[in-house]
């Protein structure tokens, strides 16, 4: 079971984005990496084509490395630390080790 999933809001624990906070728009699991909306933008040149019919620099999102990232605990008001916890009915759910509460 994954700590951080699509659609979570995470915190940037090192690197040259610390400290900024974002959703995390794509979990890559075999590469070890995350894109995370607004943190780590890149600047790729295009050639025009279709899509972009000037061409030109367009600026995105890059991955980061999942260790530098924390979930973001909206009822301590901080990143924590996940763990996993077996539900009474059988299923697996993600605790946050700062305040014990459930957050799937």
């Amino acid at each position: 079971m994954s700590h951080i999933r699509k659609g979570d809001e995470v915190v940037v624990v090192a690197g040259k984005d610390i400290g900024r906070r974002g959703r995390v728009l794509a979990v890559h699991p075999k590469k070890n990496r995350v894109t995370v909306e607004k943190v780590n933008i890149i600047k790729k040149h295009v050639r025009p084509s279709q899509k972009h019919p000037q061409g030109g620099i367009i600026e995105k999102e890059g991955t980061i490395n999942l260790s530098n990232v924390m979930l973001w605990d909206p009822k301590a008001q901080a990143p924590c630390r996940v763990g996993v916890m077996r539900l009474e009915d059988g299923r697996k759910a993600r605790v946050s080790k700062k305040t014990g509460e459930v957050l799937d």
